[in-house]
């Protein structure tokens, strides 16, 4: 399906809800842990073909705080991935830079180092930024993001009347990323689970039936084409959205 791509539309940033690694593992008779393994290599696949394709910033949704209260041993499965998946090779052969968002005091120290020596170690790459969103949560985020900007005002640094919306998204842990253009979620569930609920106020949702290690290159071409059949309108109108664009081809 690459060809069905337009080239020049391609999402800067994507963000995805990797959903299905237990339910792909329990159709196959197999642990829920066989099934985030098997996920492990889709998400080593789709960030080398999101790189490729240019895009600039892939988010991952990898494990939110509600995600701790689930059996110690998958839990404890999870943060042994985490440690074994960040390899030098993958970032350092695509340029790929490493971001965390999330709040890392919850991870074990050995996963808070190890992922803290990635972002080190992959800062001076200038390819695509891939970030991954550990023990996540868009309302703690949202939390963090007000007590930041209430303890500017209440030491001065700026006034009740200078919030707006660039205030909020300067202070949340996001800041300085651009908010994601598509939001894909596999797994077959219609829900975004507490997941980037300020950035995603605009962005396109796709969603699809494939569990997240059955997640291939052509189901992220059928995503992207997804997104590129609809029009952006950003609270405009139809007739508003095609003159700007065709003032924007003209220039």
């Amino acid at each position: 399906m690459k060809e069905q791509l337009d080239m020049n539309r391609i999402p800067q940033h994507i963000a995805i809800i990797m959903d299905g690694n237990g339910r792909w593992a329990m159709d196959r008779g197999l642990d829920r842990t066989f099934g985030h393994k098997a996920g492990v290599d889709t998400l080593e696949n789709i960030t080398a073909l999101c790189s490729n394709l240019g895009v600039k910033y892939l988010t991952l949704y990898a494990f939110s705080i509600e995600n701790f209260n689930r059996p110690a041993y998958e839990v404890e499965a999870l943060m042994g991935l985490v440690l074994n998946f960040f390899k030098m090779d993958l970032f350092h052969n695509n340029n790929i830079k490493l971001r965390v968002l999330g709040d890392m005091s919850r991870l074990p120290e050995s996963v808070q180092n190890k992922l803290n020596s990635m972002q080190q170690d992959t800062a001076h790459y200038t390819g695509m930024t891939m970030v991954i969103a550990i023990s996540y949560s868009s309302k703690q985020e949202i939390v963090f993001a007000t007590k930041q900007i209430a303890k500017k005002v209440q030491s001065g640094e700026m006034t009740i009347d200078d919030i707006d919306e660039d205030t909020v998204s300067n202070n949340l842990w996001s800041a300085g990323m651009p908010d994601p253009d598509l939001l894909i979620r596999t797994g077959g569930e219609i829900r975004i689970s507490n997941y980037l609920l300020w950035q995603c106020a605009y962005s396109e949702f796709y969603f699809c039936d494939t569990y997240w290690p059955d997640f291939d290159e052509e189901g992220l071409h059928k995503a992207i084409i997804a997104y590129q059949s609809r029009q952006r309108r950003f609270g405009k109108t139809e007739a508003q959205t095609e003159a700007e664009a065709t003032s924007q081809n003209d220039k």
